[in-house]
């Protein structure tokens, strides 16, 4: 116990090494993609913009997929949404949530990155998978939520719906090169609300 104290002593205060080490890395991939576009992202640009050694960087993140990964869920991590005891609320809430992350500046530039990095040879299919069972994880649990106040169908696959949730502001970002806005969350909370409402 004395040595531990010691050592917190000598660090002084601030955040330990390791919280300042993961949050300068992964602020300079936000960076460098913001400024330069995923094709400047290498091991060497991340590890030289944050100060921090190369062995650092792969004791946290082994490859360049979990790199990229991690970065994207610093800037758009998981939700959770209380039970408003309305789904369309909630869906509002998720969609508002995500739109406001997603108009972060170089946030459609990473985001592109994560799914470009996922469709490498060398990528981990299931890291990729794991990730948007997570970004999604919120939607279909008020999905579910939903169903258990009878206001969604019960024939609605909570992932399936989940999927079109996530897609409309990716799509609109990604493939069609604009900035979701508020206009695209009430028109989707609309639609996706009527397409699995019990009642129209």
């Amino acid at each position: 116990m004395a040595e531990q104290r010691v050592e917190r002593e000598r660090r002084g205060p601030g955040r330990p090494r390791q919280e300042h080490v993961t949050a300068a890395v992964l602020d300079a991939v936000v960076a460098l993609v913001a400024e330069s576009g995923m094709g400047a992202l290498t091991m060497d640009a991340v590890a030289a913009r944050a100060g921090v050694s190369k062995p650092a960087m792969y004791r946290r993140w082994p490859t360049k997929q979990d790199l990229v990964i991690a970065a994207v869920e610093s800037r758009i991590g998981s939700l959770s949404v209380p039970d408003m005891g309305d789904f369309r609320a909630e869906l509002r809430a998720v969609l508002t949530a995500r739109m406001e992350a997603y108009r972060q500046p170089g946030i459609a530039r990473l985001l592109a990155g994560v799914i470009g990095t996922a469709a490498e040879a060398d990528a981990e299919p299931a890291a990729y998978r794991a990730y948007t069972a997570r970004v999604m994880s919120e939607t279909r649990h008020l999905l579910e939520r939903g169903v258990a106040r009878g206001e969604v169908r019960p024939d609605v696959d909570p992932g399936d719906a989940a999927t079109l949730v996530a897609a409309s502001l990716v799509f609109r970002m990604i493939a069609e090169q604009r900035l979701p806005d508020a206009a695209l969350v009430d028109s989707m909370v609309d639609m996706i609300g009527r397409a699995v409402a019990t009642r129209p």
